[in-house]
C-alpha cells in the first residue's frame, strides 16, 4: 500500500471510530508499517474526526520525523513499540471504547468468556497496568503483553 493510501485510509478509519463513539475529540491514535522502517502516524492535539490524509505523519523506525506539517503522536513510543515487538502487525489502532475503558477503570480485565464474540474475535484482552499517556512507561507495560496478545 502507498503512503498515499494508507494516509486516506486512516483518516476514514479515525472518521469512522469517532461516529462510533470509540475516539472522543483528540484521543486516541494510529500507525501503519510503510516499510520496515517507515510508518506513518496519525498528528499529536488534532481532533481525530476532522483529519484529513494530509495531516498523516512520517517517522523512521526511530520515531525521527521525516514528512508532515504536524507533529507525531504524542503515543507514538507505544506504536513504535508494538510494531518493532510484532512484524506481523501493519497497523496499530489506540482507541478508547467506553466498554472497555469502564472495565480498565474497574481493574477487570476482559478475558473472561463472558463475552464470546469478544473472545472470538480478538483472543484474551489483558488489563495493562495504568501508565501516563506518552510516557515510556506506558509503552515498556504494553510490550510486556504484546508479543502474545492482538488486542490490550
Amino acid at each position: 500500500m502507498t503512503a498515499r493510501e494508507a494516509a486516506r485510509r486512516m483518516a476514514l478509519c479515525c472518521r469512522q471510530l469517532a461516529e462510533r463513539g470509540l475516539i472522543a475529540g483528540q484521543d486516541g491514535n494510529l500507525s501503519v508499517r510503510l516499510t520496515t522502517n517507515r510508518l506513518l502516524v496519525t498528528p499529536a492535539g488534532v481532533i481525530k474526526a476532522l483529519l484529513a490524509a494530509s495531516d498523516m505523519v512520517e517517522v523512521d523506525g526511530t520515531g525521527r520525523k521525516r514528512r508532515g506539517r504536524r507533529n507525531p503522536t504524542s503515543e507514538l513510543d507505544l506504536h513504535l513499540r508494538i510494531l518493532r515487538r510484532r512484524r506481523d502487525v501493519g497497523a496499530v489502532v489506540h482507541a478508547h471504547p467506553p466498554t472497555a475503558t469502564g472495565f480498565a477503570v474497574a481493574g477487570e480485565a476482559l478475558d473472561a468468556f463472558v463475552l464470546p464474540e469478544l473472545i472470538l474475535l480478538c483472543g484474551r484482552v489483558p488489563l495493562v497496568p495504568y501508565g501516563a499517556p506518552g510516557s515510556p512507561e506506558l509503552g515498556e507495560r504494553v510490550e510486556r503483553f504484546i508479543g502474545e496478545h492482538d488486542a490490550l
